[in-house]
């Protein structure tokens, strides 16, 4: 069973669920990435909000992904995008967890 969810219904999700795993503009930037994703590849995505929240982590700059990351494997934005996926949005930024 699949559900069909526009972006009011996915960011309304997570504020009601989960609002402490993306900021309203990060809830924003994963729902157009993954419908671009799904655009790029012709496959749909079923709404799984908690495996979204496993998989993905959003940083308001890089001085709060070194707070889990180390610093000097990861010096700038082009080290992250080399070791998983990047996606940018003004300042902050989602990754795939790794």
């Amino acid at each position: 069973m699949k559900m069909t969810i526009n972006e009011n219904g996915f960011c309304d999700w997570f504020q009601l669920n989960r609002p402490n795993d993306f900021s309203p503009r990060g809830r924003r930037a994963l729902f157009e990435m993954l419908e671009s994703y799904e655009d790029d590849t012709g496959e749909q995505i079923e709404f799984d909000p908690i495996a979204l929240c496993c998989e993905y982590s959003e940083y308001e700059n890089l001085d709060e992904f070194w707070l889990e990351y180390d610093k000097n494997d990861y010096p700038d934005k082009g080290s992250i995008m080399d070791a998983t996926f990047y996606w940018a949005f003004g300042d902050s930024f989602i990754i795939q967890k790794f």
